[in-house]
């Protein structure tokens, strides 16, 4: 079985955020990128297929050269090989179209992506990239097992769970519960050295035209300034909340 990791290279949640040029570019100036986490539940589960399967893993990216050390961490968690698509990640479209040409290219079997990247939270990559590519998509996924050409999948839907059975080719968007939080893995110094030897591949883009267009960015407002009332004190507390907070 081949299978593609879709992997988002993201700011990591703790970094201070800010933006250049008018606010219409990201300042990458002191921000640390991880893989993006849902891919990495979806990283994961694949290593569970390579070491139980015999199954061999790939990663991809869309994006420049600052995206590679993403790449070789995944490799170094044991992805067999990585593959860099050489341009800038514009809109999910664009990112879809780029990753279908990979697929298509690699003839992958099952394509794992995260449900949606933690900078842009679109949601829409996984879905349009089994669009692109004629699979069968499951959303949502929080579980996953492959028997031989066929797939049974556990997803979120609202109020519950689903079941569903399924088969290859597939594309999932993965999240949180496709492993366990406890069985991610940190690269360690025998996986580093050899991710140095492992093939990255950077390929020419499609050329896939962008959709959309980031015309500005801006933080949320800054919160306001907190009053404390008196426990004993009802009547200023209705007062604040019906003439300055609007709220009654």
């Amino acid at each position: 079985m081949k299978i593609l990791v879709c992997i988002s290279h993201v700011p990591d949640t703790t970094s201070k955020i800010n933006f250049t040029d008018n606010d219409t570019q990201f300042d990458t100036n002191g921000v640390q990128f991880v893989i993006n986490p849902n891919d990495e539940f979806g990283l994961t589960r694949a290593m569970w297929f390579k070491e139980k399967q015999g199954a061999n893993v790939t990663v991809a990216n869309v994006g420049g050269p600052e995206t590679e050390p993403t790449l070789r961490k995944a490799l170094a968690i044991g992805a067999d090989s990585a593959i860099r698509v050489n341009t800038a990640a514009k809109d999910g479209f664009q990112v879809a179209k780029e990753l279908a040409k990979v697929v298509q290219d690699g003839g992958y079997d099952l394509v794992i992506a995260g449900r949606e990247s933690i900078d842009y939270n679109g949601g829409m990559v996984p879905g349009m990239l089994a669009g692109l590519t004629n699979a069968n998509f499951v959303n949502n996924c929080i579980s996953l097992e492959v028997d031989g050409n066929n797939a049974k999948a556990v997803r979120e839907i609202d109020g519950g769970k689903e079941t569903v059975s399924t088969s290859l080719p597939l594309v999932i968007g993965g999240q949180k519960g496709l492993v366990e939080e406890s069985d991610l893995r940190i690269p360690n110094m025998r996986g580093i050295m050899m991710a140095r030897q492992k093939p990255l591949q950077v390929v020419e883009p499609a050329n896939a035209q962008a959709e959309t267009d980031s015309v500005k960015f801006e933080k949320p407002a800054p919160k306001g300034a907190v009053k404390l009332v008196d426990a004993d004190n009802v009547q200023e507390l209705v007062n604040l909340l019906h003439n300055e907070a609007k709220v009654i």
